[in-house]
């Protein structure tokens, strides 16, 4: 019978499964539906893997022993709800409540505080039918998330759109509308401090937050707060229990009630402490508290309530065989804590089948958490511990190597994510078949499935890896494939918000790089999602300095986009004279280039701007002159647009002449006699904006 997985803090983890055992070991981990190729969980010593059988052994032993249930807090989940019901400041003054009422748990890391949040959550999920948000504000090393990034994502959430760039105010505003008047329930997990709640509180008086804290949360008002201790004794043998086996405890009550005190009650602590005996199925209760107590001072031990935890930890890891603690201190190098087996398999240096084995392994003993789709996430309370030994026992540059082969495999991965979205049959779809089984995806839909699944991950990975500043050429190239997979699986307007963080992680390089050429294509795409989302005045800013940093890259390509951009900048604005210049200047660069079609694309702008004007004389000879560079680049459409042009500004012989030549382009084309010189700036008529310039890092 397969068994349910308990979480670090004491609560199940709904929908996870191990897998039954087979002849005393758990089989393999069912294949994920997307993604790419899954491997088989492991493999014995004979396959040549990483993990001896000793090893697959201890990480396997506790699998089959997880049980499931939530453990205790019954008086907690009494006061929670009767705090809701209670009449708050604004009821007792004869005010209607403004916003959504808030109940606070707060308590340690380690304490159970998400899972009595996710079970007070679960109970109370019918009585709010506009339904359920999640947002962790929190990454696993402790820092707080950006609130622009939590509102983003809830708004994504509930179907609302909002433009790129915009900032947390923006963001907040647009939030608090879209729940505004609605009965949703919202819980805010690892809140680091009040102003990341207070920016996400809902207007919606009959709405519900439930956020999860280390202490009080000053300044959010009318929080009901509900601090977290240890577990009662009964509950706490319970959970012991579910690891170890009630035969173990029910033979020795007295030395399960000495663990309980061991273990301060913490959830996480008895978690650990029940993985390392589930594990050991020869040992006995009395043994783990004998091992406890036997654990030399360490650090940890100065803070007494942290102390429980921090000797529990101590007792699982040190049991760890070497190759396996190992991987277990790398998790920390994945972005926000979150892995799964190709992460893993980077980090450590090993297959994929060994990285998901042990994998699963950490679960059991409780040192990791599962998430869906095949994913794990370090817990909260073990990252410091875990990043403190990772100091101790790695040399910087064994971390950093590390930290290297997670960032390449992330980019061969995205790589094949872009491939899987051509066609079959496809000179792309024959290299992803190329690339090795476990990175390769089973069609367009299951890596569009993993990319959105993934997404939070990568884009965090590709934050870091541009802070880190040590790894740059990898970072630019795995920012540049995060925003061709990107533009591959979304559609530009969907994929806008991100990009718009991509491109300011690519401008931050380039500048600290000193590379002029990719500061500019930045710069330019900026601008152009600026544009998009209504701030001109900041696109024009963009597009400036994108000219200035062009110039000294040497780049006429650049240098003409910059200079057509900020024309149509200036048009935008309702600027003509302005606009016509720097048309002007456009177009001597183009002329210079010999690119008939940017030269046709700027006289057909320039007979637009003067003829807002009044300058007729001037818009005659600019469509004139494009009607003739559409003729030479062979493009008929263009030609017609002159004529059209043409005829409104009252010369019809000229138009005429246009129409002809277009209709005679036309023939011949269909005739296949060639489809006219292209040009590199075709994509005609769009003010030079979303031509989408690429850096060399994208290129590559």
């Amino acid at each position: 019978m397969a068994e349910q997985v308990v979480d670090t803090d004491g609560g199940p983890v709904p929908g996870k499964r191990l897998p039954p055992p087979v002849d005393g070991r758990p089989g393999p981990p069912p294949q994920a539906e997307a993604g790419p190729a899954a491997p088989s969980a492991g493999r014995g010593d004979e396959a040549g893997g990483l993990w001896s059988g000793a090893t697959r052994a201890v990480l396997f032993a506790a699998a089959a022993s997880v049980g499931s249930g939530f453990a205790g807090r019954r008086r907690e989940l009494l006061s929670l709800r009767a705090d809701i019901d209670r009449a708050g400041l604004d009821t007792l003054a004869g005010r209607k409540p403004p916003r959504s009422r808030v109940l606070l748990i707060a308590g340690r890391p380690g304490s159970g505080r998400t899972a009595l949040a996710e079970e007070l959550v679960r109970r109370l999920a019918d009585d709010y039918p506009d339904g359920v948000l999640r947002a962790r504000l929190a990454m696993s090393g402790g820092d707080p998330v950006p609130v622009e990034r939590t509102a983003r994502d809830l708004l994504a959430v509930v179907g609302v759109s909002v433009p790129a760039g915009a900032d947390e105010d923006e963001l907040s505003e647009a939030l608090r509308d879209a729940l505004a008047g609605k009965r949703v329930l919202l819980l805010l997990d690892d809140a680091v401090g009040a102003e990341q709640v207070d920016a996400l509180l809902p207007d919606a008086p009959d709405g519900l937050v439930v956020a999860v804290s280390r202490g009080p949360l000053t300044g959010v008002p009318d929080v009901r707060p509900c601090t977290l201790g240890g577990l009662d004794v009964s509950a706490a043998i319970g959970l012991l229990a579910q690891y170890a086996g009630t035969t173990r405890i029910t033979c020795d009550p007295t030395a399960a009630q000495s663990l309980v005190e061991e273990c301060g009650g913490q959830p996480a602590a008895l978690v650990l402490a029940g993985g390392w005996l589930a594990a050991r199925p020869q040992a006995s209760v009395a043994d783990v508290v004998n091992r406890l107590r036997e654990l030399p001072p360490g650090t940890g031990d100065q803070d007494r309530g942290a102390r429980p935890l921090a000797r529990a930890f101590r007792l699982a890891y040190e049991a760890l065989p070497p190759a396996a603690a190992r991987l277990l201190r790398l998790l920390v190098l994945a972005p926000g804590g979150w892995a799964d087996a190709q992460t893993a398999s980077a980090l450590a240096g090993c297959s994929v089948s060994d990285a998901e084995a042990a994998l699963e392994g950490f679960v059991a003993h409780g040192l990791l958490r599962p998430l869906p789709d095949r994913r794990y996430l370090v817990p909260g309370c073990l990252d410091p511990m875990l990043r403190a030994a990772l100091r101790a026992q790695e040399r910087r540059a064994e971390v950093e190597l590390a930290g290297a082969r997670m960032l390449e495999r992330t980019v061969r991965q995205l790589h094949a994510c872009r491939l899987a979205a051509q066609p079959a049959g496809s000179p792309a779809r024959k290299k992803l078949a190329g690339m090795p089984r476990s990175l390769r995806f089973t069609s367009s839909g299951a890596a569009a499935s993993w990319l959105e699944s993934r997404l939070p991950a990568l884009l965090e990975a590709a934050r870091l890896a541009v802070e880190d500043g040590g790894l740059d050429t990898l970072a630019r190239r795995l920012v540049a494939g995060l925003t061709l997979a990107l533009g591959t699986h979304r559609s530009a307007e969907k994929a806008a918000p991100e990009l718009y963080g991509l491109h300011r992680l690519l401008l931050d390089v380039a500048r600290r790089r000193d590379l002029p050429a990719e500061e500019a294509a930045a710069l330019l795409n900026l601008g152009d999602l600026d544009a998009r989302a209504g701030r001109v005045e900041e696109s024009l800013v963009r597009y400036k300095h994108a000219l200035d940093a062009a110039r000294d890259a040497g780049d006429p390509y650049t240098t003409g986009r910059s200079l057509e951009s900020i024309g149509g900048t200036y048009e935008d604005l309702g600027d003509w004279h302005r606009a016509a210049d720097w048309y002007g200047r456009a177009l001597q660069l183009r002329l210079s280039q010999g690119d008939r079609i940017g030269e046709a694309r700027l006289y057909e702008r320039l007979g637009t701007v003067h003829s807002r004007t009044g300058q007729w004389g001037e818009a005659l000879r600019a469509w004139r002159a494009a009607g003739a560079a559409f003729r030479r680049a062979g493009n008929p459409q263009g030609a017609l647009r002159a004529a059209e042009a043409l005829d409104r500004l009252g010369d019809p012989g000229a138009a005429e002449a246009h129409r002809r030549a277009a209709r005679r382009l036309a023939a011949r084309q269909r005739g296949g006699s060639g489809a006219g010189e292209k040009g590199r700036g075709s994509g005609a008529g769009e003010k030079g904006r979303g031509s989408g310039v690429m850096t060399e890092a994208e290129e590559a």
